[in-house]
């Protein structure tokens, strides 16, 4: 089984980041064989800065290392470092009907947050579908909010599939986990950097990071009075981090009453803190370690670019290459 996953460089990952892709990453490793890339190709259509789209490259490879990525179990590398993938996107357009693409939401969502239009804005699903389908992927982990481009991944392969031959492309399967499909950010919203309501993996100081954690939007219960924590952010939240019995003991003492929300809040500040700092301590050693980092991006890409060209190789033969 192979399992391939993506995330984009557009700055330092945040909490919904990590539970959405890296953390399941990290678990998938050890499924099956694992293919994760950092998706420079699709930053472009927002990051516009070259010395910053290489910082923000540089960084996500050390965090994702940092967070647990092992390279001798999973394949991970710069998508810009495979480029068959952008000559696969070409072929695939060319089977892809317009009104499938006119249908994703996250195009006409991206231009109300301010991005400004653009071929590569309106195509990102085409280069997503093929850098899924250019590693025979049979598993894709996905959020909520990348399902739909998941299922046009699937509807590309399959028309490409009917006309050139069936089986071809292997049509993949989405992953998702409900539980921590959606993690809510410090205004209750889907944490998002758009939104400014991140708390991020590395970047926080201990002191940064607990003047975030006492931003989160909370009613006007008073302190003594019962809490509801059904509806709680900061519960939403501390689940994430917490074992099943510590987070049954807030509940109970939202229940309960008696302590405001920032006794609550400063539980979850703590806890936050405690959980990243080995992976805190990684990423300081990995940070002054170059030559490993760009070996292992290195090794990551040439063993890519051998299964991309095989599927490539496929594909253009079927066209008529």
């Amino acid at each position: 089984m192979r399992i391939l996953s993506g995330i984009q460089p557009s700055g330092r990952p945040h909490i919904g980041n990590y539970f959405g892709m890296m953390e399941p990453a990290m678990q998938l490793q050890n499924e099956g064989d694992a293919f994760f890339f950092i998706a420079d190709y699709h930053s472009l259509t927002s990051t516009h800065d070259p010395a910053v789209l290489r910082q923000n490259v540089r960084d996500l490879a050390i965090d994702f290392l940092a967070c647990g990525l092992d390279p001798e179990k999973a394949t991970f590398w710069r998508q810009s470092d495979v480029p068959e993938v952008t000559e696969l996107t070409w072929i695939l357009s060319c089977v892809t009907p317009m009104g499938l693409l006119e249908r994703c939401v996250s195009y006409k969502d991206k231009i109300e947050q301010g991005i400004k239009p653009s071929h590569g804005l309106f195509a990102y699903p085409v280069l997503q579908a093929a850098d899924i389908l250019i590693f025979d992927s049979n598993v894709v982990p996905v959020g909520k909010d990348q399902k739909q481009h998941l299922e046009v991944s699937r509807d590309i392969a399959m028309k490409f599939n009917d006309r050139y031959g069936a089986d071809l492309l292997v049509v993949p399967e989405p992953r998702i986990r409900e539980t921590t499909a959606t993690v809510p950010g410090l205004d209750g919203r889907k944490m998002s950097k758009s939104y400014d309501n991140t708390i991020n993996i590395f970047e926080e100081t201990k002191k940064k990071l607990r003047k975030k954690i006492m931003k989160v939007v909370t009613d006007s219960t008073p302190v003594e009075d019962p809490k509801n924590p059904d509806d709680s952010y900061i519960l939403q939240l501390y689940q994430l981090f917490a074992d099943k019995e510590k987070v049954a003991e807030m509940e109970a003492s939202f229940r309960a009453g008696g302590q405001g929300y920032g006794y609550y809040k400063q539980e979850l500040f703590e806890t936050i803190w405690e959980f990243f700092l080995p992976m805190r301590a990684r990423r300081e050693k990995l940070e002054k370690d170059s030559d490993y980092v760009d070996g292992v991006l290195e090794e990551g890409a040439k063993k890519a670019r051998a299964k991309a060209r095989e599927v490539l190789d496929r594909v253009r033969n079927a066209v008529g290459m």
